[in-house]
């Protein structure tokens, strides 16, 4: 009852800062996708993508915010000036649009909608590191080297048919899964378990101050969010254009501030070696300190200084990072590689542990919460209040089965359509086929299994888990010796991030509607525009290219990990430390207590937390550090988040809680702002 009063409340604190922003009461829900919104679609499409595809070539770069705030604040004022203001609801399917559109692969640097990977494919068809597999990769995927679709760089040829049409079927298919997986599990962590989702907020006060602005209603929220503009744009300027510009000028790029964070690992090591030790400089990640509950921000500080400083040296002296003769931690090893290092060899079987022991605990939570609710309604004759859903939200008539049911119905299909695929590079003797079993439990099993982890500690602490590698780590552990399975649409999925959309939706009273007519106008947007604008920019270069310098430089690198990923399963294919290094599911340690034993070191942890858990229950301490620090064990450190709210704790509370959320925002669109600039 502690836990979720504890979380009643934080919920209930939220949704009193959403309502002070331009709602009193109840929330009333209004549609969000009009003529407005349709005519900022087209705007960002095919004015703001072309942008977006040059920067991730050229600077691997993101433009997706910056075509956020230009795109809503443009289209207010123009509505604005025509007596036609734009509600909150528009404004925020505004901004869920321009996200959509514009957003970035941090991978590939590669934006502008699905053709880009068409681009990629036929690029790493034909580089050298791909020579020993290039001919074993399926002409459903990519046409073969020498092609005159590949020769002449064009995407009107027979030889795209096949590729095009598979990339027709999933973004379509694609849609309806992840709307449906999304809604279902919003509707178990949000309607139900009344998870807090601490970061949703944020999206609906840039758009709420917007809101305000153009009718002119409590114009504080305005001044705050322009004042929140003005430091992002100052500080943009000197962490982002500062370094793009000299790049571009001396060749060389010149960083006032470090991208990504002051790194002071090589510098400790001697004290405490293989700990994790630096401070970012990012004024963003201040102020997620302002916006993240301080009871998630004090789990993660001291869960984060206890795993990765303190007991860091402990771990590396127990031989548990490894060493240098089996491609563990080492001397002069900066931040980046040491979490990954010190990840593979200990971290992530930890935290497939911790995993499975937050699903289980939320699993139980969900089951006692229905029990009580039937319970409370049965004894006293009330409502289901878990079940309740707003009136006017839109989802009143759909049936929870039903999204369900789509979910499992298109998994179903990917299935099938797996096993089809592979089939068609049989040859005799060499049957391509893959046990179903194995596509099942990753479809059926897993993937809800660790989408629900993910939405419940988004709705706990704002942001999710995943696990790393796990591509291919069920790759290698199938056993399935061809390329080909590389590119099959294997259906393993993480949508545990669609849960926190749809409570923004709720917090800004957008009708559910709204979002599946966004979606549907932006497939057909988007697929438009997106084969437009990446056919004519291969077809009038190569890339990459000196016309495209971070994908001339990263593409090749992204190539080599790629081709040796891809012959993990092939017979003298990869180096021995890679199949180590991503064995991670079934990763076993020798405990270093003198008897030799072998120990399952995730069953270890699943133990642990629920100790944990039990000890925090008994004397009723708050849960939101419970599950962030779980997380902080295995995630990144908020070192400068935690330093920030604790130093500003009693401001916090009493003076820039009103603020923080329009503060936020606003910096956070002016940060993207500056980086728009780099484009002209």
């Amino acid at each position: 009852m502690a836990e979720q009063s504890e979380f009643a409340q934080l919920r209930h604190q939220i949704e009193v800062e959403s309502s002070e922003e331009g709602s009193t009461g109840e929330i009333k829900f209004e549609e969000g996708y009009t003529w407005k919104v349709f005519f900022g679609t087209l705007f960002v499409a095919f004015v703001m993508l072309p942008g977006a595809i040059y920067l991730g070539l050229v600077a691997g770069q993101g433009l997706g915010p910056a075509a956020e705030w230009v795109t809503i604040v443009l289209f207010s004022e123009i509505m604005r000036r025509s007596f036609l203001p734009m509600k909150r609801q528009e404004i925020y399917i505004l901004y869920y649009v321009a996200a959509s559109l514009t957003g970035l692969d941090p991978n590939l640097s590669i934006s502008g909608g699905p053709f880009g990977y068409l681009v990629w494919n036929q690029y790493f068809e034909q580089s050298p590191q791909a020579a020993p597999i290039a001919h074993d990769i399926p002409r459903w995927v990519v046409p073969p080297i020498g092609s005159p679709a590949l020769i002449h760089r064009t995407f009107l040829d027979t030889a795209w048919l096949v590729p095009i049409v598979l990339l027709l079927i999933g973004q379509v298919l694609g849609r309806f899964q992840w709307m449906s997986a999304g809604y279902y599990l919003f509707r178990i962590t949000s309607d139900i378990e009344r998870l807090p989702f601490p970061m949703a907020p944020v999206a609906a006060s840039g758009a709420t101050a917007l809101a305000d602005a153009a009718s002119k209603e409590e114009s504080w929220r305005w001044r705050i969010f322009s004042i929140g503009t003005m430091v992002g744009l100052v500080f943009g300027f000197l962490y982002i254009a500062i370094p793009v510009f000299s790049s571009v000028a001396f060749g060389k790029a010149f960083q006032l501030l470090p991208i990504p964070f002051f790194d002071f690992t090589t510098n400790t090591e001697n004290i405490l070696p293989a700990a994790i030790t630096g401070i970012t400089a990012d004024l963003g990640s201040a102020m997620a300190g302002f916006v993240i509950p301080y009871p998630i921000v004090f789990g993660s500080f001291w869960g984060s200084i206890i795993c990765r400083i303190v007991l860091a040296p402990v771990l590396y002296h127990f031989g548990l990072f490894g060493n240098a003769t089996n491609s563990g931690w080492t001397p002069g090893m900066n931040a980046i590689i040491t979490m990954q290092v010190t990840n593979i060899k200990f971290w992530i079987s930890v935290g497939i542990g911790l995993n499975a022991a937050v699903a289980v605990i939320g699993i139980w939570s969900v089951g006692k919460a229905v029990i009580e609710a039937q319970r409370e309604r049965k004894n006293r004759g009330l409502q289901q209040r878990s079940f309740a859903i707003p009136k006017g939200r839109g989802d009143e008539k759909l049936p929870m089965w039903l999204p369900l049911v789509i979910w499992i119905g298109i998994t179903i299909f990917y299935i099938f359509l797996v096993e089809y695929l592979l089939s068609l590079d049989s040859k005799p003797g060499q049957p391509h086929f893959i046990n179903p079993l194995w596509l099942v439990f990753f479809g059926l099993i897993w993937s809800p299994f660790n989408s629900y982890i993910s939405a419940r500690m988004i709705g706990l602490t704002g942001s999710g888990v995943s696990v790393p590698y796990l591509q291919q780590v069920a790759i290698l552990k199938s056993g399935y010796p061809y390329v080909d399975i590389w590119y099959a649409p294997i259906p393993l999925n993480d949508f545990g991030g669609i849960a926190q959309r749809f409570r923004e939706l709720e917090l800004t009273g957008t009708r559910f509607t709204s979002l599946f007519y966004a979606e549907m106008v932006m497939l057909v947007v988007i697929l438009s525009a997106s084969f437009i604008f990446w056919a004519f920019l291969w077809h009038t270069s190569q890339i990459p290219s000196s016309q495209f310098p971070y994908a001339a430089k990263f593409w090749p690198i992204n190539a080599t990990f790629q081709a040796i990923f891809q012959q993990i399963n092939l017979k003298h294919g990869a180096m021995a430390y890679v199949r180590e290094a991503i064995d991670l599911p079934t990763h076993w340690i020798r405990v270093p207590c003198g008897n030799g034993a072998l120990r399952p070191l995730s069953a270890v942890w699943v133990v642990y937390a629920h100790l944990l858990w039990l000890y925090w229950r008994q004397w009723s301490l708050p849960q939101l550090r419970y599950y962030d620090l779980l997380r902080s064990m295995v995630g990144k450190t908020l070192f400068c988040q935690t330093v920030w709210s604790d130093a500003v704790a009693d401001v916090h509370a009493r003076a820039v809680g009103r603020f923080r959320l329009r503060y936020g925002s606003g910096r956070y669109g002016g940060h993207c702002l500056s980086a728009h600039r780099q484009i002209g």
